[in-house]
């Protein structure tokens, strides 16, 4: 029997969706998935800690690590950019241990570009309604941010068939048992 690859998973969705949340409720389930670190040019929100939620760079910084290569794909979302740097995703993978990132959706189509082997799973609010109340409920957006990212939740909603999964993120504990099974199915194969 020869040894199992490590699959790439990519966790994606509107602003909002409950990425973070469900990815967290996942990996205190299944603690040997590795996690990667995305570097952003916007600030730290209250309780983020540089090199453990984000690598908080510099728009220059940033823009060199563009420069030299070192993203295997990034973004520009709302006012910020975003990126994954190629050296956690294989630090992680030379683990052997499968990986997850959380991405946006404009990032997860380009990682399934240069990684067509990664399984990429949509995280979907139960409504554009739901989305708006969570994203208040934060009570980091002004108005202006708010239907921006409503505006972008819809046009990414319209990508989810690009997709290999996708979970409803409706009730915390049914999506959170969901994306497990989703996992634990895709690392079978």
């Amino acid at each position: 029997m020869g040894l199992i690859e490590p699959k790439l998973f990519v966790i994606s969705g509107p602003s909002g969706a409950g990425k973070g949340t469900l990815v967290a409720r996942v990996r205190e389930q299944m603690p040997n998935l590795g996690l990667t670190v995305s570097a952003t040019t916007r600030a730290p929100r209250a309780g983020e800690v540089d090199g453990v939620n984000y690598y908080f760079l510099t728009d220059d910084e940033f823009s060199a690590r563009i420069e030299a290569g070192e993203f295997i794909e990034w973004a520009q979302v709302h006012d910020h950019r975003y990126g994954t740097l190629a050296s956690e995703v294989e630090r992680n993978l030379a683990t052997g241990q499968s990986l997850i990132l959380e991405i946006d959706v404009q990032g997860a189509l380009a990682v399934k570009e240069r990684f067509p082997h990664a399984v990429l799973i949509f995280i979907e609010p139960p409504s554009l309604e739901v989305l708006r109340e969570r994203l208040i409920g934060r009570g980091s957006e002004t108005s202006e941010s708010l239907e921006l990212r409503l505006h972008t939740a819809e046009s990414e909603m319209h990508l989810r068939d690009r997709y290999d999964e996708i979970v409803v993120n409706d009730d915390l504990d049914r999506a959170t048992e969901e994306l497990i099974a989703v996992l634990h199915r895709h690392e079978r194969n």
